[in-house]
This record gives C-alpha cells, structure tokens and sequence, in this order.
C-alpha cells in the first residue's frame, strides 16, 4: 500500500456529528450540489434547511463526520430508504469527501461508520444509490461488500443531460 495513504488514512478520526458541525458538512454538501452529479439537486442546501436536515439524521444517530488534522474532510449519513412502515429495516447510505481529501482513506472510513452504526441499530440492509459515472462510490461500496442491484437508466438529469442510477445493496445482518 502508498506509506502517503496509510500515513493520511492513520489521521482520520470519525465522529458522531454534533450540531456545531453543521455549517462545515453543510459546505461539504453544497459543493457537491455545484459542482459535481453526486446530488441530483441544482438547488443549495441554506443554513435553515441544513439545520433542519442535521437534526433529523441527529434524532436518529445517523450522522457522522470524519476530521483529518482538525478540519471536518467529510461526512457521512444513513436514513429510510422509502418511507413506507415495510421498508423500516432497509436504510440508505450518503458519503461525501471534502474537494482536495480524496483518496486518503476518508470514505472508507466513513462507510465503516455508518455500516456498523446501521447494523447495531438493528436494520437489516443498506443501499445506496449512486450515479453510474461515480466509478470511485461504485468501488468504494464494492470494497465493502455492496453488491450490484442494477441500474436505471436515464431516471435524472443534472447539468443539461440525462443520468443514470446504480443500485448497490449490502446486508448488515
């Protein structure tokens, strides 16, 4: 393994997110509503909204923040995949890098958080949805035992074209 990645992966330290980190997961999400089709929204998140959406995945302890030399590199959180009482034990993942901490260990880090927080609150599956041209999620889930459960094709659309949606799924128990 690169001594680089092992000697940054070996800084970051995951966290329960508390409500003060807010406003820096809320940059992080942002920048990626701007910048990138990893939201399929064009709309920013605003700090009332943000708030809102942090106290929901609080309530429910599934938020969690990943800080490499103090600053807050990532976040990362689970919630129902559908809202219906059926669905209860199936859950849906989101990782999100800060811009520039890419491929130190952040996201792996991260996704072993929120798969042993949703395993030991019971549930019984995670999925996550990711946009098919996202080959470093596709990977990172694959790293952790997400299986392949298909794409739909053209189902989003963001900057001007139409994008697809990969379905990855993983048992937690």
């Amino acid at each position: 393994m690169n001594p680089i990645y092992e000697r940054h992966r070996a800084s970051v330290t995951v966290r329960p997110a508390r409500p003060g980190d807010g406003e820096a997961i809320r940059a992080i999400r942002n920048h990626a509503v701007e910048k990138s089709t990893a939201l399929w929204t064009q709309t920013p998140q605003s700090p009332a909204e943000g708030r809102v959406w942090l106290a929901a995945h609080l309530e429910r302890g599934s938020a969690y923040v990943a800080e490499v030399e103090g600053e807050i590199a990532g976040f990362a959180v689970y919630g129902p995949w559908r809202a219906l009482d059926g669905y209860r034990h199936t859950v849906e993942d989101s990782v999100y890098v800060r811009e520039g901490r890419h491929g130190l260990g952040i996201g792996s880090a991260l996704l072993d958080a929120l798969i042993t927080s949703a395993r030991e609150a019971g549930h019984h599956v995670m999925i996550a949805g990711i946009e098919a041209g996202n080959t470093g999620s596709v990977r990172l889930h694959e790293r952790f035992g997400f299986e392949h459960a298909g794409t739909v094709r053209e189902v989003g659309t963001k900057f001007g074209r139409w994008l697809d949606l990969t379905l990855m799924r993983r048992a937690l128990s």
